[in-house]
């Protein structure tokens, strides 16, 4: 499941089509127990329930009877407490158990008027099931008989719900994504502290850091199938293609549906993997908030990874020239980068000289000032 776009809003999962399919696979049955004997006439309401009244007729294991009413009371994402509309109800209900089946109960404003209807009609009894239920916003006295799923008092869609007609379709239901997240890129030479900065600021902004470095060992040891693809160009000495890194990193986005954001550290090193990461953020309705480059004196870097390399043991931080080479190649790979995310003015330098307290307020800055822009 990824995020979706539905006209100008995004809507990342929520429940899967399996917990659905347990959720009312369980109504129908506890339904049928409690009414052992009887052939009951369920009262589907459209346009929303029509997934789970065709699911749920499958799963009910006794006879029964089913009609439809439509009554609409939603415009956009939000609920205008009134009923706008009824159509239905065309058979005699007198002396049969009748059960409502709402797709989602949350105001409660439809069930007052359904109430009212087929009170009328001198039914043996009325209950209400319902596969979704907002008890934050539930406003009405009436006893709700049958709840599937509790949920929280957030906009949804999919499985018979819709944002302006869109989204019925979808076989799960997703919910609004009313939050920006920070989805910031961290460059910086070797030893220019990105890791320790990193582990700062996902502390301090309930963020996600996704290190390629960390992403490749951990698919590469666990043998996972996109590990196992990339130790094919690895066994043979080739570069491992974009598509199976940023595979990796997608997988890793998904993993943590519920973060405030990630840091991308080790990942785009090209422009190219600049673009494929813009796709693959967008895709889930998020962006890359900023670039951030942590910025040293080549000298005052030189002197920190002999230090480094002294305690590490790594032969790359003991030896200043292999360490100038990699400063080499990283300005020369960073400077399309730089180029790019100026272009999208979302760059960002910081001076990364000083202890690492005074660092991470200097970055910490950056990103108060993306969050005052988006208020």
């Amino acid at each position: 499941m990824k995020t979706i776009r539905l006209h100008d809003k995004y809507f990342r999962p929520f429940i899967s089509p399996s917990e659905i399919n347990e959720t009312v696979t369980r109504l129908a049955r506890d339904i049928h127990d409690e009414i052992p004997g009887e052939v009951p006439v369920f009262v589907a309401i459209l346009n929303g329930s029509f997934m789970f009244a065709a699911d749920f007729l499958k799963k009910y294991p006794g006879d029964c009877e089913i009609t439809f009413v439509k009554l609409a009371s939603y415009s956009g994402t939000a609920t205008t407490g009134s009923v706008r509309q009824l159509v239905g109800v065309n058979k005699n209900l007198e002396g049969r158990t009748v059960i409502v089946l709402e797709d989602i109960v949350d105001t409660g404003n439809t069930l007052v008027e359904i109430h009212r209807i087929f009170s009328e009609m001198n039914v043996k009894s009325l209950k209400i099931a319902t596969l979704f239920y907002k008890p934050e916003a539930y406003k009405q006295q009436l006893n709700i008989d049958y709840i599937g799923k509790e949920l929280p008092d957030r906009f949804i869609v999919g499985y018979g719900l819709d944002y302006d007609e869109l989204g019925r379709n979808l076989p799960e239901v997703y919910q609004l994504k009313e939050k920006d997240m920070i989805n910031l890129v961290l460059f910086g030479k070797p030893g220019a502290g990105k890791g320790t900065q990193a582990a700062f600021l996902k502390e301090k902004y309930n963020l996600v850091h996704i290190s390629t470095g960390d992403v490749f060992r951990y698919n590469i040891k666990n043998e996972t199938e996109l590990g196992k693809l990339a130790r094919t160009y690895i066994d043979k000495g080739e570069l491992v293609p974009d598509e199976v890194t940023i595979n990796m990193l997608e997988a890793e986005v998904e993993k943590n549906n519920d973060a405030e954001g990630f840091i991308f550290d080790g990942f785009p090193r090209t422009t190219a993997q600049a673009q494929a990461l813009d796709q693959l953020l967008q895709g889930k309705g998020m962006e890359v908030s900023a670039t951030i480059a942590l910025e040293a004196d080549d000298e005052v870097l030189i002197q920190r990874l002999l230090e480094r390399g002294k305690i590490s043991g790594r032969s790359d931080d003991q030896d200043e020239r292999k360490i100038r080479n990699r400063f080499e190649e990283y300005n020369e790979k960073t400077a399309p980068l730089i180029d790019y995310y100026k272009g999208q003015e979302k760059f960002y330098s910081v001076n990364g000289i000083g202890s690492v307290a005074e660092i991470t307020e200097r970055l910490s800055g950056v990103i108060q000032g993306l969050e005052t822009v988006k208020q």
